[in-house]
């Protein structure tokens, strides 16, 4: 017996050894979600993305692409601020587009009560900000939307940003998409003169009634992949964790604002569909800590859209 231990404490190597040796352990390739995190941390926002570097980084090991959304999401931003947003309709229902993913649209039975326009005061009293998705790739949106153009809808951004009000612009997945125009979405966006001071992502909430009411629902690694992604792209953009949002648990939600989203729709519709309600938000910061972003417009932004006569609806859900 106290030869056999004697032996064993002979082979046995210290832990320090051990230690040692691990570390000198060829580390595995970084990915390109951690190359480009650091570049964003150490360089800031660029608008020169290719679409395939675009591609890498979303293609990125999903928890190495949550890490470093998380690390450039603390580099950038106060991480645990999140940004509380509502969302108006202006006029509801009786739309002429064909949006297929949109209840609103007067070409579907989805026993929508068409409302009428609301006045121009009680607009300027309840919104501040110009919105605008790009809903899909410029590839797939022929697909989705037929009665205007993908060109149609970036001309609108500009319009939007030459007016002085900022920008407000993502995008909807779940429409039956290839991963490949998210990744165009994002690039799109990226590629903006300037990038959207909002970026939401949206999980499709499928209507019944509408072309795409059979679509499956969105996974939460699908929404992490895309909020990490917009993060390390976008560093400066308040990326939202926007509609469908009422179908995450709040565990779900927490590996959201992880990788990168620090704002939020408020209240219980989303325009015609349902929205997480106001106590289970405030349940939701207290547990998780977080805090309430406080608003802040800027004057000129007031009298831009003061100005402003035209008023899209650019993503109905």
């Amino acid at each position: 017996m106290l030869l056999a231990r004697g032996l064993r404490s002979r082979v046995r190597p210290p832990l320090w050894a051990a230690a040692a040796a691990f570390s000198s352990a060829p580390a595995a390739s970084a990915s390109a979600a951690a190359a480009e995190a650091e570049r964003a941390i150490r360089d800031g926002p660029r608008n020169d993305w290719s679409r395939p570097e675009i591609q890498s980084v979303y293609d990125s090991p999903l928890l190495d692409l949550l890490f470093h959304g998380a690390q450039v999401h603390r580099s950038v931003h106060k991480f645990r601020e999140v940004q509380q947003c509502t969302l108006l309709s202006i006029k509801t229902g009786g739309c002429s587009e064909d949006c297929s993913y949109c209840p609103q649209s007067s070409r579907y039975n989805t026993g929508l009560k068409a409302q009428k326009l609301m006045n121009k005061d009680a607009v300027l009293e309840a919104a501040k900000k110009g919105y605008g998705n790009g809903d899909t790739s410029r590839e797939y949106y022929p697909n989705i939307i037929t009665t205007r153009s993908y060109d149609d809808r970036l001309q609108t951004l500009q319009h939007v940003r030459e007016a002085g009000i900022s920008i407000c612009s993502g995008g909807i997945i779940g429409l039956g998409e290839a991963e490949e125009d998210r990744v165009g979405l994002l690039h799109t966006l990226a590629t903006l003169p300037t990038h959207p001071e909002s970026v939401p992502i949206n999980a499709l909430v499928a209507v019944k009634g509408t072309p795409l009411e059979d679509q499956k629902p969105v996974e939460i690694w699908e929404m992490i992949r895309m909020i990490a992604t917009a993060r390390i792209v976008m560093p400066k953009a308040m990326v939202r964790l926007s509609a469908g949002r009422v179908r995450f648990s709040m565990p779900e939600q927490a590996l959201c604002f992880l990788a990168g989203a620090n704002s939020i729709f408020a209240g219980e519709k989303l325009l015609t569909t349902a929205n997480n309600d106001f106590d289970a938000d405030q349940m939701m910061f207290k547990i998780l800590g977080l805090i309430p972003k406080a608003p802040s417009f800027g004057d000129e932004e007031v009298a831009a859209l003061a100005t402003t006569e035209q008023c899209e609806q650019a993503a109905s859900m």
